[in-house]
């Protein structure tokens, strides 16, 4: 797989650092996920209005839950060393079941999510990272409508991604559970923040009204924890 970061990223870097060194490691904990469900950082209300609180229960503890139960079964009946991170697996997804592809993706892709929300969330970028999304989009508002339409446009089940990939910050989307990660995605990249625009993500509160829960969710975005992935990603190239 190609990301344009160069395979000692996603390869080395990323994967084979993970203790090399204290700081190498201290570098690419945010990017190393594990095969457990973590906790939420906050209470399922704590989002609300943006996302209700029954949404946030259901979708933690019945979804992703399922994603995680069901990823470490594959990686048993497969033989996936589950000390490992879980980026390893999703680089060459192409080589296991659709059983892993899947539950690997929805896992990787949930447990990101919960960290770049916050109840604390909103406001707009700063530093580095506002001025590459500037440099790219032309302004903090065309990368805003760029993002929304990402995932409003995407047919069916699926995430919308603002991911690094050569140099350069782009936004895509993945259908299903897939991710930019993965060999077997026609858009790639590291991901820097995704949305879940999955049905079950917003129906309870936003019907389908797609859009609406898009355009709430950038109140609860962490902009301080995409800002701190884009550093930290941006210092392995």
């Amino acid at each position: 797989m190609s990301l344009g970061l160069g395979s000692n990223l996603l390869g080395s870097t990323l994967i084979s650092a993970c203790g090399s060194s204290t700081e190498k490691a201290t570098i690419v904990k945010p990017l190393k996920t594990g095969f457990n469900q973590a906790d939420l950082p906050y209470e399922y209300a704590a989002l609300a209005p943006s996302i209700d609180a029954m949404t946030m229960e259901i979708h933690h503890t019945k979804h992703a839950a399922g994603y995680a139960k069901k990823l470490r079964q594959a990686a048993t009946n497969e033989g996936v060393d589950q000390a490992k991170p879980l980026e390893k697996v999703l680089e060459k997804i192409s080589k296991y079941s659709t059983s892993m592809r899947n539950n690997a993706g929805g896992h990787y892709n949930h447990e990101l999510f919960w960290q770049i929300m916050s109840p604390n969330g909103g406001g707009k970028p700063e530093g580095e990272l506002l001025a590459a999304i500037e440099v790219k989009f032309g302004s903090y508002n065309d990368f805003k409508s760029t993002f929304e339409k990402a995932g409003a446009d995407r047919f069916g089940s699926g995430w919308a991604w603002l991911v690094w990939n050569n140099g350069s910050l782009e936004i895509g989307s993945t259908p299903n559970q897939d991710n930019p990660l993965m060999d077997v995605s026609d858009f790639k990249g590291v991901p820097l923040m995704g949305i879940d625009v999955w049905e079950h993500a917003y129906y309870l509160k936003y019907q389908n009204e797609r859009g609406d829960y898009i355009s709430n969710w950038w109140d609860v975005l962490n902009w301080s924890k995409v800002a701190e992935r884009f550093d930290r990603i941006k210092g392995q190239v």
